[in-house]
């Protein structure tokens, strides 16, 4: 008997861009092929068009559908992957006229989601927005989808196959819904737990692949995944931090952003963008090595506008900067802090920024703690910062600098 190892190769992908003028079709698909690569396709070209709108019918012209498909059959290419949202009646027809499986954006981006999402939080929520992606397509798969399920007596011939998938798919929707709407409130209990005990938060946003898994790595030890692919983790991590000045707030991670996120997954992921909204303060990350990083901070601050965050502390962290060649090529964002997630560059400026930008709760204080209290001292020295300790006879004096919500409890021993 002989074993034979099964290899899958990768599919060779054709990426298609309208440049309508709309945005930077060149920039776009670059971050297309980027996203093939995350899915595990082979880009073999890149291939654009200008035109005022898409086609209604096929997306790109009559002559650049035969330059296409000549393409394909003389490269044996798989997939097409286009840099827009199809129609279903686009799609059906590019399927047709070029006997290959065709893909949007959208359909790429939920792929990968799929493939990355581990809680079952961020499965629901890939579920979910596929599921309404996929519900105002079925209409475009034609003849198979329109044959009649049975009827008995006189109730006529009964539901399309059409009508049952869709009925299916919205109710797959609401019990979905239902469940993330349970999960939201747990995440809201939390959130109002961390507030009750003192925790302030800062939430971690950016461009999808900027380094804000690795900041997070850096700053707690959370052991996040951290890989050079775009939207390698989509699950929220929340792990606690200490600052220079004693304070301990909650460190969150959110899922990375992209341009023109469909907006089905921001509508999903509505739960976990929550945690920016609810954040005392944002680090907005992102990488300073890609020449795109001025567009990729203003993406990230439209989102944030969008989700209600106006008025919040916002700091820009431009990330990597080991990747430049030398300071000179660093560019002029702004207020912004200067690191290095991967080599520790910068983050003692990071978080006396993050400092600063907290709302002030600590407070200078001269305590007088009996010494059958001991509970208390112990307290102070977790919590806060001991400038002078002498041990007395009535007690343990104590010049300190505390939350107020601390001193505040502990006000009977107050000199």
């Amino acid at each position: 008997m002989q074993l034979h190892e099964n290899k899958t190769t990768p599919e060779v992908a054709l990426l298609v861009g309208i440049d309508t003028g709309a945005y930077d079709c060149a920039v776009s698909l670059d971050e297309l092929e980027e996203l093939a690569h995350t899915a595990g396709a082979q880009v073999a070209a890149k291939i654009s068009q200008s035109r005022e709108k898409p086609d209604a019918g096929t997306c790109v012209g009559a002559g650049k559908l035969e330059e296409i498909v000549e393409f394909c059959e003389n490269n044996e290419v798989d997939l097409l992957i286009f840099d827009c949202e199809l129609t279903p009646v686009q799609q059906r027809n590019l399927e047709d006229k070029t006997g290959l499986r065709v893909i949007d954006r959208t359909t790429l981006i939920l792929d990968i989601f799929a493939a990355h999402a581990l809680s079952n939080e961020g499965k629901l929520q890939v579920e979910l927005a596929q599921l309404k992606y996929r519900l105002p397509r079925l209409t475009g798969k034609g003849a198979e989808l329109s044959r009649l399920g049975g009827g008995i007596g006189t109730r006529g011939p009964g539901e399309t196959k059409l009508e049952t998938d869709r009925r299916h798919i919205r109710r797959q929707i609401k019990n979905l819904e239902t469940q993330l709407e349970a999960l939201g409130k747990r995440r809201s209990l939390a959130r109002a737990r961390r507030s009750k005990e003192g925790f302030e938060t800062v939430a971690i946003v950016g461009y999808t692949n900027a380094g804000k898994s690795t900041l997070m790595n850096t700053l707690t030890q959370a052991g996040v995944l951290v890989e050079d692919k775009l939207f390698a983790t989509l699950d929220p991590a929340a792990r606690a931090l200490v600052l220079p000045d004693g304070r301990r707030v909650m460190l969150v991670d959110t899922v990375g952003l992209i341009r023109r996120l469909p907006h089905n997954l921001v509508e999903a992921f509505k739960s976990t963008l929550e945690e920016a909204v609810n954040a005392t303060v944002i680090l907005n990350v992102c990488d300073v090595s890609s020449p795109e990083c001025a567009e990729h901070l203003a993406v990230t601050e439209k989102l944030l506008e969008e989700l209600g965050c106006g008025g919040k502390p916002v700091i820009s962290v431009l990330n990597k900067c080991d990747l430049l060649p030398s300071a000179a090529d660093l560019p002029v964002i702004g207020k912004s802090v200067i690191i290095s997630a991967l080599e520790g560059k910068g983050i003692g400026k990071l978080l006396e920024a993050v400092s600063a930008a907290l709302p002030a709760t600590q407070r200078k204080a001269e305590l007088l703690i009996p010494y059958a209290a001991a509970a208390a001292a112990a307290e102070i020295r977790r919590d806060g910062i001991i400038y002078r300790e002498e041990y007395r006879e009535d007690g343990l004096y104590l010049s300190v600098s505390a939350d107020f919500r601390l001193l505040e409890r502990l006000k009977e021993y107050l000199v």
